[in-house]
């Protein structure tokens, strides 16, 4: 599917256009099937994205364009990452995949490269976001790794097909990481991090921010533990996040259903794993109260309310008065 390029940026927002760089995005666009190029007021936009001060004008995408329904997290942290950091990210990362989030990073070397990796090699939605033009990749070692997460995710850019990388679009490519997800996990940052801009700008626009503590000795982890020091949460597990973004997950679902074209085989695309859909099953469409729900399962009430929360974080069943309702057919 391509998508009409009516939804090219408004000269009232950007000024004179130039044509030449017109040129090229629609030949990138006729490419293949799965190059998109979307507006600000285009309905594909991504709502959360579409809530920050300044969200780009103009959307290049290349992959599967529903990976942009799941809520996503963030996970960003140092280029120069230790082993124990691409272990605990890939960890985190895949069980956050695992629960139906996307993961959202900047296909930089480090812990952005590991935290793509791990979710595609358990075939999770990933979104990449560029510092560069959507057909250039940067850095070359991740060519195998950006084309991998256009199977089930996509890469994006606001930058013009052929545009090389250069240090002031790094910033700003950050925002859009940030402004894609509901929460933004830090890894190994020093003090000087470039992750640690993406976090000021993930509480600026008034998402969560979460840190992995480390060791004392070095300075490979001063950034995170200042950020924790300063109130943000500290993370051991996709738990620990999990359980803070019932209501941020919760306001991206309501867009996402407010989303007139999204249709219900879309949705049926997220991510769901068979003990979630056999939970489903135990609660009704009218108000199911919890005991009712944990007899019919069978499962132990602990576990039962968390699949019951990974349900709800993915639009599937709601909480009301005396229980859980649920939402749509599997």
């Amino acid at each position: 599917m391509q998508y009409e390029p009516e939804s090219l940026p408004l000269s009232s927002k950007i000024g004179a256009i130039d044509f030449n760089k017109v040129d090229s995005a629609l030949k990138w666009l006729e490419q293949a099937d799965n190059h998109y190029i979307i507006g600000l007021f285009d309905p594909l936009y991504p709502s959360l994205l579409q809530q920050i001060y300044d969200p780009p004008t103009v959307l290049f995408i290349k992959g599967n364009i529903n990976a942009l329904l799941p809520p996503s997290i963030a996970i960003v942290g140092s280029r120069n990452m230790s082993l124990h950091g691409a272990n605990t990210t890939a960890k985190i990362a895949q069980d956050l995949s695992l629960k139906g989030f996307s993961i959202t990073s900047g296909l930089a070397a480090g812990i952005d490269g590991a935290a793509h990796q791990a979710v595609v090699k358990c075939q999770g939605v990933t979104i990449a976001v560029l510092g560069c033009g959507i057909d250039v990749v940067y850095p070359k070692r991740h060519k195998q790794l950006y084309i991998d997460i256009q199977h089930d995710g996509c890469i994006v850019s606001e930058l013009w097909p052929q545009v090389s990388p250069i240090a002031s679009h790094f910033p700003k490519r950050n925002r859009i990481v940030s402004g894609l997800s509901i929460g933004t996990l830090v890894v190994e940052a020093a003090r000087k991090s470039g992750s640690l801009i993406t976090a000021r700008l993930a509480m600026e626009q008034n998402r969560e921010v979460f840190a992995v503590p480390g060791s004392i000795v070095g300075q490979y982890h001063q950034g995170c533990h200042d950020l924790i020091k300063n109130g943000v949460k500290l993370v051991e597990d996709a738990a620990d996040i999990i359980e803070e973004l019932s209501s941020l997950s919760q306001f991206h679902l309501d867009q996402l259903h407010q989303r007139h074209h999204i249709e219900q085989s879309e949705m049926s695309n997220l991510p769901f794993s068979p003990q979630l859909a056999s939970l489903l099953k135990s609660v009704g469409y009218e108000t199911t109260t919890i005991d009712a729900v944990v007899e019919h399962s069978g499962e132990p009430l602990d576990l039962v309310l968390v699949q019951l929360l990974e349900l709800e974080l993915q639009g599937w069943v709601a909480v009301v008065p005396g229980g859980y309702v649920r939402l749509k057919r599997s």
